[in-house]
């Protein structure tokens, strides 16, 4: 699922204590001969709070079993995503579809300054500080996968210094 981005490491649910938060259910109808079938989906993240993510998307007749099995499809993508100090390690944009996100590393006690969506995202991972923007489609489920393509672009210092060649030192002071 994130082959397209260098540096995820994916990350196995066993060990880590989870918390689930739902961004939102959604029902859907379908018009048959017979009348209206109608059928419920729901988006969840999941994340342990300390740098590790996943999302996950259920479909069913019922809303329990419909979050039941998006928490065990976000359950499947888990990924490791890099924090500094209760925030981002540098600015980043993501997009998915119609929507577009700005996510920006902020200073202790500024809060997590995000819509919905966004939020349930950045809380999950465990990021106390960050500024953000939704630009673009406010359907959540492009919105989360959004996030998800900023968070994965991020890389912490020692990741660049590695794949530069450099010394920690020489990243910061060229």
């Amino acid at each position: 699922m994130y082959q397209k981005y260098k540096n995820v490491e994916t990350v196995k649910p066993s060990g880590l204590e989870l918390k689930d938060r739902l961004v939102g259910v959604q029902r859907v109808t379908k018009v048959t001969k017979g009348g209206r079938a109608f059928g419920f989906s729901a988006i969840v993240v999941i994340g342990d709070e300390n740098g590790v993510v996943g999302h996950g998307l259920g479909k069913s007749k019922e809303v329990s079993e419909a979050i039941s099995k998006s928490v065990e499809d976000a359950k499947k993508n888990l990924v490791r995503i890099p924090l500094r100090k209760g925030t981002i390690p540098h600015e980043q944009k993501g997009k998915f579809g119609g929507a577009r996100v700005l996510l920006m590393p902020a200073s202790a006690g500024t809060g997590v300054i995000a819509g919905g969506a966004i939020r349930a995202v950045l809380e999950a991972v465990g990021v106390h500080d960050v500024l953000s923007k939704n630009q673009g489609s406010s359907n959540p489920h492009n919105v989360v996968k959004a996030t998800f393509d900023a968070l994965l672009q991020l890389r912490n210092a020692e990741t660049v210094a590695k794949q530069r060649g450099i010394s920690l030192d020489k990243v910061f002071n060229g």
